[in-house]
């Protein structure tokens, strides 16, 4: 039993870590450069980390609720 939990740690660890990277990079396809401020490249920075977590971590939990989701829904047979 710890061992699952252990595995499901990591792999919440892991897919949160790509969702944010992945997140970062599509947010780099955008020009928020035009609705942030001259000489405000600090807070566009940590805008642009912000938006990348909040994205990331939001499509990570989606991804790993459909996991645990498709995992159980071999229990509805038992």
């Amino acid at each position: 039993m710890i061992t699952g939990f252990g595995g499901f740690a990591l792999t919440s660890i892991l897919t949160h870590l790509i969702f944010i990277a992945l997140s970062w990079w599509a947010l780099q396809a955008l020009q928020f450069d035009k609705l942030l401020r001259a000489n405000h490249v600090l807070q566009a920075r940590v805008l642009y980390i912000l938006l990348s977590i909040a994205l990331g971590s939001t499509v990570s939990n989606f991804f790993l609720d459909y996991l645990q989701w498709s995992q159980q829904l071999p229990m509805i047979f038992q």
